[in-house]
């Protein structure tokens, strides 16, 4: 499960178009960072996505990826022209494909790999949707089928695709808007629409035309989504992002991938194992709270410059420090490629998703709201300086400037996680509650 949420003018401040977004996946499956160059490829040349091939393009944008460990495909990403995609699993009424075909990260990838605008992006997904359909399991370790939909955005605009199958609808998107695993394009919101969705909808008496289609009503699945809860985050979302209205910067897409819900708002020692619902900042537990936001990032596009982009490579945003990356001063290193399983007793250079999984996991399993009162206010200095040494170096900085400013970052923000690890055998334990610390402990199979 996931949240992702984009801000336009009038909403930010500066002029900015912000996105943000949390990958929900299940609490082993370690998610990277990767970036990989332009490239080009010669005629007739395929491609192999997650499960099928396809022709490849004979070209392909510079991207900047959030990967989960087993797939092709990428929960987020951007790339060298400023388009940002993250996609949502949603559940429509009509079940999804078991049948292997391209998934929604797979087209996500796609589409940063073979746009240049927002709306290249739109028509790139959607076509190779129509044309290879979607299907497959999604799921690590437990079968996950699901459609998707997309939030797309580049410098001057954003949209809502969403997908059931082949059918798809785009919507243009207001100053504030948010997805989550819920279909959410109501009546009078259909920008364009196809695969033969409107035909389908019409023959079921649902609408006349696109314009008349209440998407959300008629394909939503409601059983899943009083699991999944996505029409609640979508509200959370709007409501965070709302309250700032006007003046959103990064800082206020950071708190908001940080958000436990109204349920955990100034309630004093609140902990993950008294979570009765989904949160936008998501930690497993027992029951149906399999999953956990295993990775998040925010970007922050202004018309005619590179983008800035924050990513945390590592689970629990509360937890997590997010770190700059321009696509021109490359990538630190992270450490060996983690894989779904504890890499960090092996020989080598640990993943940076599993070194910080110790402190995440320490916490979740301690005393999670006095870790969070003490490493906060540094945590957000941290980023805070980060900002304005990316700030200062202007809006077309060199690659080896870059390059270095990038890597202090980083390096100072391991520096503080490493730091904060070691200091917890010093914190008086929590006891959670027993189902809540069973779930963590219970061991897995290995799958990869």
């Amino acid at each position: 499960m996931c949240d992702t949420m984009v801000a336009l003018p009038p909403a930010t401040a500066g002029g900015a178009v912000l996105f943000a977004k949390n990958s929900d996946r299940e609490r082993d499956e370690a998610q990277f960072v990767e970036l990989l160059p332009a490239a080009t490829h010669p005629e007739g040349a395929t491609l192999r996505c997650t499960y099928i091939d396809i022709p490849q393009a004979p070209r392909t944008h510079a991207v900047l990826l959030s990967r989960p460990c087993w797939i092709w495909g990428a929960e987020m990403g951007a790339n060298e022209h400023g388009v940002v995609i993250g996609n949502e699993a949603v559940f429509a009424t009509i079940p999804a494909a078991r049948t292997p075909a391209l998934i929604g990260m797979d087209l996500l990838r796609l589409g940063l790999e073979r746009a240049a605008s927002a709306a290249e992006a739109v028509t790139v997904i959607t076509t190779l949707l129509e044309q290879f359909g979607q299907g497959g399991n999604c799921g690590l370790r437990v079968e996950n089928l699901y459609d998707n939909s997309f939030l797309i955005a580049d410098a001057r605009e954003a949209f809502v695709l969403e997908t059931i199958g082949r059918m798809w609808a785009v919507e243009r998107c207001p100053p504030i808007r948010a997805i989550s695993n819920v279909l959410s394009i109501g009546r009078g919101a259909i920008a364009r629409a196809g695969g033969g969705l409107v035909e389908h909808a019409r023959a079921q008496g649902w609408c006349t035309d696109a314009g008349d289609l209440d998407l959300a009503e008629a394909y939503m699945d409601r059983e899943r989504d009083a699991v999944t809860r996505g029409r609640l985050r979508c509200a959370r979302a709007a409501e965070l992002l709302g309250r700032r209205a006007g003046a959103l910067g990064i800082a206020d897409m950071m708190a908001a991938l940080r958000d436990h819900g109204a349920e955990a708002d100034g309630v004093a020692g609140w902990h993950p194992d008294r979570s009765t619902t989904r949160a936008i900042c998501m930690h497993a537990g027992a029951g149906v709270r399999r999953g956990q936001s295993v990775g998040s990032m925010v970007a922050e596009l202004h018309p005619g410059r590179p983008g800035i982009y924050w990513v945390t490579g590592t689970s629990a945003p509360c937890l997590s420090i997010f770190k700059p990356v321009l696509l021109v001063a490359g990538l630190p290193t992270q450490g060996r490629r983690p894989t779904d399983r504890d890499d960090t007793d092996r020989e080598g250079a640990a993943s940076l998703w599993w070194r910080h999984e110790r402190f995440h996991r320490a916490a979740m399993l301690g005393d999670h709201a006095g870790i969070l009162a003490e490493i906060g206010p540094e945590r957000d200095a941290l980023e805070a300086g980060f900002a304005a040494r990316i700030a200062a170096l202007g809006p077309a900085p060199a690659a080896g400037e870059a390059a270095a400013v990038v890597g202090q970052c980083w390096a100072e923000a391991d520096a503080a996680e490493e730091r904060w690890f070691k200091a917890l055998p010093a914190r008086p334990g929590r006891i959670p509650q027993a189902d809540y610390a069973a779930s963590w402990k219970t061991p897995e199979p290995a799958s990869l």
